[in-house]
C-alpha cells in the first residue's frame, strides 16, 4: 500500500542500517526518465582538458553503464529525508554517475591498471565525426573555465549544490559514498565561486543537444585505402576457409560447427523446411501460428535461410541474442517452419517457427557483422494470441506481420481514446510502420501507441512491450473479459496506459485491466476509481498485478500496490484487495481501502485501526502511517491486500 496525494512513498530513514535496496528495475526506470539531466551531471564533472567531444561521449558512457546488474542498496542523502529527494533508483545512479566520473579524472599511475572509466569509451561510436554540445556564450565559457580551475572533487560539489540542489551536508554525503578525498577541502574551494545554477542548466553543458562536424579528412582517406587492402586480403582468406569442408563461410555469423549429427544436420538444411499453404488457416482445426503461410520477397534465398537457421542453432560471439523469460535458446530439434523471409528497412529478416517458439534473424543489408537473434515462447497460442509479430524496429518505429486472417490494421492512442484510428496499409501481412511506445522518448509518458487489428467481425488490440510477439489486451471482470476494442473498453484502459511500460520484457502474453470498485471520498469530493491491471506471461508464472486508484479528474492512474505470481485478480482468484492513503483537498489524510465484489467486510490493522462492512473502508490516518489489509469474503476465508 503507498501514500498518496496521490503521493510517492516516503524514502525509508537515513541509518545505514535502513539503507534502501533498489531493484534493477527501479534503477533502469529512473535512469531512462532522468537520462539527461544524469547525462549533463556527467559531462560537468568530467575534466574538461578531456576535449568536448570525447566528453560528451564518455558521459553517455558513465551514463549508461550506471544501471547496476542487480538489487544494490544505496545510501541516503540528507536532501532526501528533507523531501526532496524520494525515489532512492535516482540517489543511487547519481551517486554511480559521480562515482565514475570522479574516477575518470583521476590520472593514471604507473604500476596500477587503469579502471575502466579513465580509458576511451568503447560505446557510444561515431565514425567520421566530432559531436560537441551547442556554444553557448561569454558567461558560459567563464563559468567553464572557472571549474577546469578546480579539482574532480570540487567541480562535482559545485555542479551538485547548483544543478541537484544539495545542501552542503548532502553534497559532503554523497562525495564521501563516491569515495572522493577531502570532501571538506572540496566544498570550500567550490564555495570561492559564485553561485550560477542558470548557467549549468544552458545548453552549452548538455551532452544531449549536440553538433556534429568531421574530423580529419585526410587521415579517415588513408585508414579507409588501408581497410580496402585488408579487407581484400579478408576475402580471400574467408573465399578459401569458405570452400566446401569444415570452414565457416557459408553459416554467415555462426559459430563453428561441433557436431556432424545427422538429425541436427537435417534441422539445419533450408532445403527441409516446412511451408505451410497459402489458404490452410481456412480448413484448419488449429488456428495459431503453425497455419501461417510463409511471405515476403526472399524466401528463396537458400543463402540467408542457411544463415539464419545456422546462427539459431550456434550463435557467434558477435551475434545479439536475446529471449523472452522462460524461452529456451537452443536449436531447433528438427526442420521449423518458415513464416517470413524478407528485407523490412534496412535489414534482411527471416521468422522461423518451430511449434515451441518463434524466432527472429535479422542482418543488415550490407553483410553479416551486426546479426541479430530474438526468441520467444509462443506455445499453447490461439487465434487471439497469434495475430502479429514484430519484423523490426527501426528510427522508433516498428512493423508487424501480421496473421493471414487480419484483413485490416490501424494505429491508435491508448491515452487519447477519443483521437480515433489511424489506418495503417498493409503489404503482403506487413504493416506500414507505427511509433513504438518502446522506443519513445525518456521523461514523462504522454501517449502510448496500440495496434488495432481486424480478424473479421472481431477487433483485437495488442501493444509492443519490446519482446517479439505484441501482447494482447483486453478489458472486463477476469473469467469474462474481451478485447479492448470499442469505445467503452479503450476509455477504461486510456489512465492506466502508461502503467504497460512496468511490464516490458517480461514475457508478457496478454494485460487485462479491470475496474472492481468505485469510492465515495471523504469531504464530498466525488468518486475514485479502483482498476487492477493483471499482466499473464508465456511461462504461466511471473504475472505481475498492478492496484491502481484514480481520484475524479485525473488523467492517469497512480500504483497503489503491486504483486508478483499471486492468484489474485487473475480467472482462479478474481478477489482483489488494496488500500491508499489519500489527501483531500482540506488537508486531511484518509486511509481508502477498496475490494473486489464478494468481499464483505475489510479491517485495517498496525499504523491505522478501522473496520467496515462491504467492500470499502474510509478510515482518518496520519501522513506516512502503514497498514495490514484482511479482507473477510462472504464464504468465510480471508484475503490479503496486495503490497
Amino acid at each position: 500500500m503507498q501514500p498518496q496525494d496521490v503521493a510517492p512513498r516516503p524514502a525509508p530513514p537515513s541509518a545505514s542500517s535502513a539503507d534502501p535496496v533498489v531493484d534493477v528495475e527501479q534503477a533502469e526506470a529512473a535512469l531512462v526518465e532522468h537520462y539527461p539531466r544524469l547525462a549533463r551531471l556527467a559531462y560537468l564533472v568530467l575534466p574538461p582538458g578531456l576535449g568536448r567531444s570525447r566528453r560528451v561521449l564518455t558521459a553517455h558512457a558513465l551514463t549508461q553503464r550506471a544501471l547496476p546488474r542487480n538489487r544494490t542498496t544505496t545510501p541516503v542523502i540528507p536532501a532526501q529525508s528533507a523531501g526532496r529527494e524520494v525515489d532512492p533508483g535516482y540517489a543511487l545512479i547519481r551517486l554511480r554517475v559521480v562515482r565514475t566520473a570522479l574516477e575518470a579524472g583521476r590520472p593514471l599511475r604507473r604500476r596500477a591498471l587503469p579502471r575502466r572509466s579513465q580509458l576511451p569509451p568503447l560505446l557510444p561510436h561515431v565514425r567520421g565525426l566530432k559531436l560537441f554540445p551547442r556554444s553557448g556564450g561569454a558567461d558560459e565559457l567563464a563559468l567553464d573555465q572557472r571549474l577546469s580551475a578546480l579539482s574532480g572533487p570540487a567541480r562535482a560539489a559545485y555542479v551538485l549544490r547548483g544543478l541537484e540542489g544539495l545542501s552542503d551536508d548532502g553534497v559532503r554525503h554523497l562525495l564521501r559514498a563516491a569515495g572522493a578525498e577531502d570532501v571538506d577541502g572540496a566544498l570550500r574551494e567550490a564555495g570561492a565561486l559564485p553561485d550560477e545554477p542558470a548557467l549549468l542548466g544552458s545548453p552549452e553543458f548538455d551532452p544531449c543537444s549536440l553538433q556534429a562536424r568531421p574530423t580529419d579528412l585526410m587521415r579517415r582517406r588513408q585508414h579507409a585505402r588501408a581497410a580496402l587492402v585488408a579487407g581484400a586480403a579478408l576475402v580471400v582468406c574467408g573465399a578459401l576457409l569458405g570452400l566446401p569442408g569444415d570452414g565457416w563461410g557459408p553459416d554467415g555469423a555462426a559459430a563453428p560447427a561441433y557436431a556432424q549429427n545427422p538429425s541436427a544436420q537435417a534441422a539445419l538444411d533450408p532445403a527441409r523446411l516446412t511451408k505451410a499453404a497459402p489458404a490452410a488457416w481456412e480448413t484448419s482445426a488449429r488456428t495459431d501460428f503453425s497455419v501461417w503461410p510463409a511471405r515476403g520477397g526472399l524466401t528463396g534465398d537458400r543463402e540467408l535461410l542457411r544463415r539464419a537457421l545456422a546462427v539459431w542453432a550456434r550463435p557467434g560471439g558477435s551475434v545479439g541474442v536475446s529471449a523472452t523469460p522462460g524461452t529456451a535458446t537452443g536449436g531447433p530439434a528438427g526442420p521449423p517452419q518458415l513464416l517470413y523471409a524478407g528485407d523490412v528497412d534496412n535489414a534482411r529478416v527471416v521468422i522461423l517457427h518451430d511449434g515451441l517458439r518463434l524466432v527472429r534473424y535479422a542482418e543488415p543489408k550490407d553483410g553479416t557483422a551486426g546479426a541479430a537473434l530474438d526468441l520467444a515462447r509462443t506455445d499453447g497460442a490461439d487465434r487471439a494470441a497469434a495475430t502479429a509479430v514484430v519484423l523490426g524496429r527501426a528510427d522508433g518505429n516498428v512493423r508487424y506481420l501480421t496473421a493471414p486472417w487480419v484483413t485490416k490494421a490501424a494505429g491508435r492512442d491508448l491515452g487519447r481514446p477519443d483521437g480515433g484510428a489511424r489506418e495503417l496499409p498493409l503489404t503482403d501481412g506487413v504493416t506500414a510502420p507505427l511509433a513504438s511506445p518502446v522506443q519513445q522518448e525518456s521523461g514523462a509518458c504522454t501517449s502510448w501507441n496500440v495496434l488495432e487489428l481486424t480478424d473479421g467481425p472481431d477487433t483485437r488490440v495488442v501493444t509492443d512491450l519490446g519482446e517479439l510477439v505484441p501482447a494482447r489486451l483486453t478489458a472486463g471482470r477476469p473469467g469474462a473479459a474481451k478485447d479492448a476494442a470499442g469505445v467503452e473498453a479503450l476509455r477504461s484502459w486510456a489512465p492506466y496506459a502508461c502503467s504497460l511500460g512496468a511490464v516490458r520484457g517480461q514475457g508478457v502474453r496478454s494485460v487485462n485491466a479491470w475496474e472492481f470498485a468505485e469510492q465515495p471520498l471523504p469531504d464530498s469530493t466525488g468518486s475514485g476509481a479502483w482498476v487492477c491491471t493483471r499482466a499473464e506471461t508465456w511461462r504461466g508464472d511471473g504475472a505481475r498485478v498492478l492496484a491502481q486508484f484514480r481520484t475524479p479528474g485525473g488523467t492517469q492512474g497512480a500504483v497503489a500496490a503491486k504483486a508478483e505470481s499471486v492468484p489474485a485478480c487473475g480467472e482462479r482468484d478474481p478477489h482483489v484487495l488494496a488500500g491508499v492513503l489519500w489527501k483531500s483537498s482540506g488537508g486531511h489524510w484518509y486511509l481508502l481501502a477498496a475490494g473486489s465484489r464478494g468481499i464483505g467486510s475489510i479491517e485495517a490493522s498496525g499504523g491505522i485501526s478501522g473496520s467496515a462492512d462491504g467492500n470499502l473502508l474510509t478510515a482518518e490516518a496520519e501522513q506516512g502511517a502503514r497498514a495490514e489489509l484482511t479482507g473477510t469474503l462472504e464464504d468465510g476465508r480471508t484475503v490479503g491486500g496486495l503490497r
